[in-house]
């Protein structure tokens, strides 16, 4: 694998350690948004997860036939994340985070990216 090919993952690799970070604060150091706390933290999850899909699609070279690899690849680091979380105080690990939020959002990035490279294949189509 040549050096250009390894910094393509570099963008994934940086996501992966934003979560793993975010994962690592124990649960009485978490903030606590009020009443959109719920939305907020299921919110991070959707966000982070739709862009680690998109970087492990960007690592794939945005190849068509592979999107089912960058969720794949998306949904084994949400399910190695939620692992992480039974070491940290006051954390549990969550089947509905890995399946739900995040699988959504990795969803909802790839989904929006193909649509966004869609528009954008037309348009310069039609130029």
């Amino acid at each position: 694998m040549t050096r250009k090919q390894l910094l393509r993952w570099l963008p994934a690799l940086l996501v992966m350690a934003a979560i793993f970070g975010f994962s690592s604060v124990p649960a009485n150091e978490m903030p606590n948004f009020g009443p959109s706390d719920l939305f907020v933290k299921k919110g991070g999850h959707i966000l982070g997860y739709a862009g680690l899909a998109l970087a492990d699609w960007y690592g794939l070279r945005f190849n068509k036939r592979l999107w089912w690899l960058a969720l794949f690849l998306t949904l084994i680091y949400a399910a190695s994340d939620e692992f992480h979380q039974t070491f940290v105080a006051g954390r549990h690990p969550s089947w509905v985070d890995v399946l739900g939020f995040d699988g959504a959002g990795a969803l909802i990035g790839l989904g929006v990216a193909n649509i966004w490279r869609h528009g954008r294949a037309a348009a310069l189509k039609n130029e």
